[in-house]
């Protein structure tokens, strides 16, 4: 099993992610003897797991079943533990596209945090690709570097545990692209830079006021954001406009930092976008059929409607299938600033 090359059978050593329902998975490390509870009972690894096929049924003690998945970045995402907040999938494929990230590119990330955009980029670089991740925490730095041995892509990645706006990336002239999800990134441009082949791109993310943070790849800025319905907005701006209003003004002026400092080193096509996503509910709706009355070319004489069609009632309807649009309003989860290094 690795997260960057797809394995048929589940074998001891594995990361397995073990899918109870949609809103439900965890991932469990496969070993030979070991046991996992779960609320459908218990799975024995030697029996129930090692041997089976990924994407397998299993049934558990108590009678109820679950599904074994092969783990990819995208599931992993929803189910790490979290070290820190993490980017989720929406932006991290905005990032992935915008850096254009490919097999074989070499991109430099600060910090690596939880390693969520992390096994994103080791996927999209793989097989020949190098990401050099820097992260400040020692802890983080360590568990980070034990998580992609045990994933089997500690070969694609190179962990580095020091400052990176003091420290830098510890290479130079060789990442195609620079991520940095940092609170002060406007600190770390000009290593950002020097990191850089003579031309590349760069994204920085900017941290925001509440929820969940997503990491930006190359240059980005990030900035979490609240989630409201109309409502709650409006009382939460009622009730303490002076924590919700400042603090969103200090992110936009982190970013405006950011891209000063980008200018001032020569960056060129400097953009910040925002990524909103809205899930629509599709759903079958039944609508009734108005009654126009009887039909016309069916009476034999103007206005000789039968007893029974004055008597019944028309009850006609039809379904169809429709998207209702989401009652809550998610804020943006982040600022992401994106500039290119131009050839020199």
């Amino acid at each position: 099993m690795s997260f960057v090359e797809y394995s048929d059978f589940i074998q001891d050593g594995d990361v397995a992610i073990v899918y109870l329902g949609h809103e439900s998975m965890m991932p469990v490390k496969v070993q030979k003897g070991a046991q996992t509870q779960t609320r459908y009972g218990v799975i024995r690894h030697s029996t129930d797991l090692i041997g089976q096929r990924y994407g397998s049924k299993v049934t558990c003690s108590k009678g109820g079943w679950v599904h074994v998945l092969h783990p990819t970045p995208e599931l992993w995402t929803v189910t790490l533990p979290h070290r820190t907040q993490i980017l989720y999938t929406t932006d991290i494929a905005t990032i992935t596209m915008m850096l254009e990230l490919k097999p074989g590119s070499v991109v430099c990330e600060s910090g690596t945090g939880s390693g969520s955009l992390s096994h994103a980029i080791l996927r999209t670089i793989a097989p020949t690709g190098h990401l050099h991740t820097v992260e400040f925490h020692q802890q983080r730095a360590e568990k980070a570097a034990e998580e992609f041995k045990e994933h089997r892509v500690d070969h694609l990645v190179t962990v580095r545990n020091q400052d990176v706006c003091k420290d830098g990336f510890g290479v130079t002239g060789v990442a195609d692209a620079v991520f940095l999800d940092i609170p002060s990134p406007w600190e770390a441009v000009r290593h950002a830079k020097a990191a850089m082949k003579r031309q590349g791109l760069c994204c920085r993310q900017g941290a925001g006021q509440r929820g969940s943070i997503r990491k930006k790849g190359g240059f980005t800025s990030h900035c979490s954001g609240w989630m409201f319905s109309p409502e709650s907005r409006s009382q939460a701006e009622h009730h303490c406009p002076k924590t919700l209003q400042p603090e969103a003004t200090n992110r936009r002026q982190d970013v405006q930092r950011t891209c000063e400092a980008l200018a001032d080193q020569g960056f060129e096509e400097i953009s910040t976008v925002e990524v909103l996503l809205r899930v629509h509910d599709v759903r079958n709706v039944s609508l009734p059929l108005p009654d126009f009355g009887p039909d016309p070319s069916s009476q034999t004489e103007p206005g000789a409607a039968t007893a029974a069609e004055k008597a019944a009632p028309n009850h006609a309807s039809v379904t169809i299938k429709t998207t209702t649009p989401p009652r809550e309003i998610p804020g943006h989860t982040g600022y992401l600033t994106f500039a290119t290094k131009p050839r020199t």
